[in-house]
């Protein structure tokens, strides 16, 4: 991961700028560059992953004239598109993916970002327009916001926390747009889906493996150290599955649970045993977890009981991997529950309501799981990297039937793991019902944040405290809990969360008071 900041107006001073750009150091602490020019500022901390040596140091300019970026961003297939660019005249100093851009921009305009195969964000400025352009990939796995500077002047950053204190109200930029000129532009509707393919289920299962494994093979490409997070569910086993086939080595795999009851643990193992992977363990204790609360919510800047949940665990397991190893990318297992369906998907009442459940899910991704592994890992000096993420996987899994998606084979995930059977994975691990990740490092782990939660409210407390806030209303005393720390760092941003990630209430069977699917009447033996 990298941290940038821009800011394009007079009031600005480099000073104070530097101040709130340092509270994203740990994004990139390799070496940190704030360059002014015409009045604009630009901001760039690295981690450095691709073209390790200093001359992949952004912000990268155009010799001819005064044009800078700044990109937080993995550029996948950068190497054609660098060669087309140097038979256009343009040199390149470094071997970093991301020195493309600005060429790009001047080649292309704004109609680069559709040409983009990437995870990023970006800031670019334009000298001849004396204005900054803005974008972010269609997902929206790089994190990037934006706020108006009250003394004048617009800025934009990589974290929430960069700009509170800075401007009057931070907004999340939004995952497939482009920023120029005073307007957002949508570039990319990566959940759209005009007309569903024809295939028929071997060739969709089919074209489902091929497309993952070359999602996965696109991110091994690093001149850092790789790992791979496994929780021992399907999706994390399947890409260290993959990983290890195209390295033909033994990769390095990491798990953690709870010290009492990590349900995972023993899966996560037995996959690596298959894999013959070099596997570690973290073990973490109730102390642990109580104490790593208030930091995770700082790092997330989110109150959504299911991404702190979440959070906790692959939190720790990081800050492990980052005090323990020379590990700087990490690939994860984020996205295939929001293409190919959640437990209380099961429950949709028709195609057409699972395929809209899913194109709401991959919309607000950035606000969750994506917000969760960018946090956890970006925090702890790593970046993530996300196979289920691939724009070609995700557009061909939007475009495949829903009816063919919903769970009518009495098997969730069904298509996915009918792609993969073979040699990939021992046969209980592919066709494991799903466990929460929050769940699977432990049930007790929730348990114990709802049981401080519950000690630390009266009920009247409780009702007291929750009138303070209506937008997004803490609904049981663990949500408020998580609001109340979120107040303290990240005040007036709430709406940078769209709402609670909850289960349809509008479904049969769906309504219920709490996100995990450990409530649902369809969990069952997942987890166990």
């Amino acid at each position: 991961m990298c941290s940038i900041m821009g800011y394009m107006g007079s009031s600005l001073s480099k000073d104070e700028f530097k101040e709130h750009f340092d509270k994203t150091i740990s994004r990139g602490p390799d070496m940190q560059r704030i360059e002014e020019v015409d009045g604009a500022i630009l901001g760039f901390e690295r981690l450095a992953i691709m073209g390790l040596d200093e001359n992949g140091m952004q912000p990268f300019n155009n010799n001819n004239n005064n044009n800078r970026v700044v990109c937080n961003g993995e550029i996948y297939g950068f190497r054609p598109l660098k060669a087309d660019l140097e038979k256009k005249g343009y040199t390149f100093k470094s071997d970093s993916d991301c020195e493309i851009l600005l060429p790009l921009y001047e080649e292309y305009g704004t109609d680069m970002f559709k040409m983009l195969d990437a995870e990023y964000a970006v800031v670019i400025y334009d000298a001849e327009s004396k204005s900054l352009i803005a974008a972010r990939d269609p997902i929206g796995i790089r994190p990037l916001f934006f706020g108006y500077y009250e003394e004048g002047g617009m800025v934009f950053a990589s974290e929430a926390k960069n700009l509170v204190g800075l401007v009057k109200e931070v907004f999340a930029f939004p995952p497939g747009y482009y920023y120029k000129d005073g307007q957002f532009v949508q570039y990319r509707d990566i959940a759209e889906t005009k007309e569903y393919n024809k295939d028929d289920l071997e060739t969709v299962c089919k074209n489902i493996h091929d497309k993952l494994v070359k999602g996965i093979e696109k991110r091994l490409d690093a001149d850092a150290p790789v790992g791979f997070l496994l929780s021992g569910g399907l999706d994390s086993s399947l890409v260290c599955s993959v990983a290890a086939k195209l390295l033909n080595k033994p990769i390095r795999t990491f798990a953690i649970g709870m010290n009492t009851d990590a349900i995972d643990l023993k899966y996560a193992k037995e996959v690596a045993d298959y894999i013959k992977s070099d596997h570690t363990e973290v073990i973490i204790t109730k102390e642990q977890v109580l104490e790593a609360l208030p930091t995770v919510i700082s790092i997330l800047g989110t109150y959504d009981i299911t991404t702190i949940r979440a959070s906790v665990g692959m939190y720790l397991v990081c800050k492990a991997i980052h005090e323990n190893t020379d590990v700087r990318v990490l690939l994860t297992g984020e996205i295939s529950d929001e293409l190919f369906g959640y437990k209380y998907t099961d429950f949709a009442p028709s195609a057409e309501e699972f395929q809209k459940e899913s194109q709401k899910r991959v919309r607000e991704l950035y606000m969750y799981d994506v917000l969760r592994a960018d946090r956890c890992i970006s925090v702890n000096s790593l970046e993530a990297r996300v196979p289920f993420g691939d724009l070609d996987f995700v557009s061909y899994v939007m475009s495949i039937d829903p009816a063919k998606k919903m769970n009518v084979y009495n098997k969730g995930k069904y298509l996915l793991r009918h792609a993969f059977e073979g040699d990939y994975l021992p046969e209980d691990i592919l066709m494991r019902e799903k466990a929460a990740f929050s769940d699977a490092v432990g049930h007790s782990m929730v348990d114990y944040l709802k049981e401080y939660a519950n000690e630390k409210y009266s009920d009247e407390e409780y009702e007291a405290l929750i009138k303070k806030y209506d937008y997004a209303k803490p609904f049981t005393k663990e949500s408020l809990l998580y609001r109340e720390i979120f107040e303290e760092y990240y005040p007036g941003c709430a709406k940078t969360v769209v709402d609670f990630w909850m289960p349809n209430k509008n479904w049969e069977g769906c309504n219920v008071n709490d996100p995990s699917a450990r409530v649902l009447s369809n969990y069952g033996a997942s987890g166990q």
